[in-house]
């Protein structure tokens, strides 16, 4: 039974990739809205405060946006049909692995609270690339 679970998971996790999301970045979830027999894609941006769930078959993910001066949540669970991707926008320093205070804070003080964190961007050379620095490197010390 245990492995029986295991596959499933790995089954569910492999039919969708997500950027590493974690709490307190800045996501854009695109859901599919259906309209009589149309279908589009309606974008929510917003603040990740919570991820429910890390290593089992349905993780949930906590979006929270101010809208008009009105808070709004979405729970979704990840690998839902009705997602169709998920695209990182910014990171934030979060110190915390739920932002449920936020629900109670303005946007003007959170904007002061979270700072925005470069990222960094790491170069992985091909690995023809790394046959001619080494060759490159060889013929530099026989010289």
């Amino acid at each position: 039974m245990h492995q029986a679970l295991i596959a499933f998971n790995q089954e569910i996790r492999a039919t969708k990739q997500f950027p590493d999301i974690h709490v307190g970045d800045v996501v854009k979830v695109f859901r599919k809205i259906k309209e009589g027999s149309k279908e589009r894609l309606q974008a929510f941006q917003g603040t990740v405060i919570a991820m429910r769930g890390g290593q089992s078959s349905s993780p949930t993910l906590t979006v929270r946006k101010v809208s008009f001066g009105v808070g709004v949540e979405l729970v979704l669970p990840l690998y839902s049909p009705q997602i169709d991707r998920i695209e990182f926008v910014k990171r934030t320093r979060a110190r915390r692995a739920k932002l449920y205070f936020v629900r109670d804070k303005s946007v003007k003080v959170l904007s002061k609270k979270f700072k925005e964190v470069t990222m960094k961007k790491v170069i992985v050379p091909e690995e023809d690339q790394l046959e001619v620095i080494s060759t490159e490197i060889e013929t530099d010390t026989k010289a």
